[in-house]
């Protein structure tokens, strides 16, 4: 048997472990900031709430690994946290509205392995139920922005707009058919280019001077400002007004949050079958991963679907990419060689005395490691320094017999003779 990950999988090991609980931690910091409260789903799914009619979509369909139960039930892995929380909203109907969550978990999905993109990936969440206002969007992106501010990394947020998108259809003359298509095919436009879109768009029937004029509006460039009067002499369709309106209400929203790099861009399509309005993708700035790092937008009919009440349950939301983020702190060297461990006890034929000693330590909140090998001094200084251990506490009998013990500081290498309750106050500064 060769031992190896699964395609799409990998380990991380304790170094790289810390670093992705710290960017877990700076995000949770943001989400409860903005009052979202913690949720969490099963990553096991009943398999029909994926093939709901606004749920994620055939093209979707194919990346979600499915299974069955010896029951002969079929499975899904959770392809987003989205589906979940839905299903959880219809499960919870006493829930106070608006219902602000935040979830971080693990999510499947069977489709490429390249750089920044898995089968097996964490996303972090946070979505708003009940609210139907551009509010709770222009909120969405106001934690987007906190959360990156707080993590030091620049971003571009890119704002569309599916209403607007079926306007620009609406413009273009593209059947009904073939609508979602087309949305399919919008959305890879940074991925493939113009020239690889046009032809798909033409390989899936959509007639050439169709695809001539939808290009000719998501191909528009300008402020926003700018973007938004041209289009609005354009786009006469009702839908496609109430999608430019809500862009516009987004924006100013926005800047009242005092949100920066906010990008209408009218080729946002988010591949997605459940979006019904607003889309956002948030990409990072002076860096070489081209991905997003964060996507989300606006859900009003999947909660609906899943309650068979047929009506509208708004929902907005956005997920942000923690191997992303973590891939560009690590290219930035925001994050330098961690440990848990604050302080390493080295034993001088001190075994007893040192486990009492370590325990004070931990008693004391220290985070606190003991030699177990029996090595010596060098041996043991070696082995902290390899894991950036930042103190050793060497205790040997002469010292034990002053009440003291040698704190040494790994970074300088200066020694001191303290007593174990000055150990404590200088590791708790």
């Amino acid at each position: 048997m060769k031992l190896e990950n699964s395609k799409g999988t990998k380990d991380f090991g304790p170094e790289e472990k810390i670093v992705r609980e710290e960017v877990i931690s700076s995000l949770k910091s943001v989400f409860e900031l903005y009052g979202f409260s913690p949720l969490e789903t099963p990553v096991l799914t009943r398999y029909e709430l994926f093939e709901s009619k606004y749920s994620i979509g055939s093209e979707m369909l194919k990346e979600t690994f499915s299974l069955k139960d010896q029951g002969d039930r079929k499975l899904g892995l959770r392809f987003d946290l989205t589906v979940p929380l839905a299903k959880y909203v219809g499960l919870n109907p006493e829930l106070k509205m608006p219902f602000k969550r935040y979830e971080i978990g693990r999510t499947f999905r069977d489709g490429p392995v390249k750089t920044g993109r898995m089968r097996e990936f964490w996303q972090c969440d946070v979505d708003i139920v009940g609210a139907s206002s551009m509010l709770a969007d222009a909120e969405i992106l106001a934690v987007v922005n906190s959360a990156f501010n707080q993590l030091g990394l620049s971003i571009v947020i890119k704002l569309s707009n599916r209403k607007f998108l079926e306007g620009v259809l609406d413009f273009s003359g593209v059947n009904k058919d073939k609508r979602f298509d087309a949305i399919i095919s919008i959305d890879k436009l940074e991925k493939l280019g113009e020239n690889e879109v046009i032809k798909e768009m033409g390989q899936k029937g959509i007639p050439d001077d169709v695809v001539t004029k939808i290009m000719s509006i998501i191909n528009m460039k300008g402020s926003n400002k700018e973007l938004i009067e041209r289009l609005k002499g354009l786009i006469k369709s009702g839908i496609g007004v109430e999608g430019l309106k809500e862009v516009e209400e987004i924006i100013s929203y926005c800047n009242s949050f005092g949100v920066e790099s906010l990008e209408f861009s009218p080729s946002l399509a988010r591949g997605l079958a459940y979006y019904t309005g607003p889309v956002y993708e948030v990409f990072l700035k002076d860096s070489d991963i081209k991905i997003s790092a964060a996507a989300g937008g606006r859900y009003d009919k999947m909660i609906g679907a899943f309650l068979g009440v047929g009506k509208e349950y708004p929902a907005t939301g956005i997920a942000f990419g923690l191997e992303v983020i973590t891939e560009a702190l690590k290219k930035k060297k925001k994050f330098e060689k961690k440990s848990v461990t604050q302080a390493f006890i080295i034993p001088i034929k001190t075994g007893q005395e040192s486990i009492k000693i370590t325990e004070e330590l931990r008693k004391a909140g220290i985070k606190t490691e003991m030699d177990l090998m029996s090595r010596g001094i060098s041996k043991n200084l070696a082995y902290a320094n390899s894991l950036n251990i930042p103190f050793t506490v060497i205790i040997g009998e002469q010292e034990l017999k002053e009440n003291k013990v040698k704190l040494r500081d790994m970074k300088t290498g200066k020694e001191e003779l303290l007593s174990v309750k000055d150990v404590v106050q200088k590791l708790k500064q």
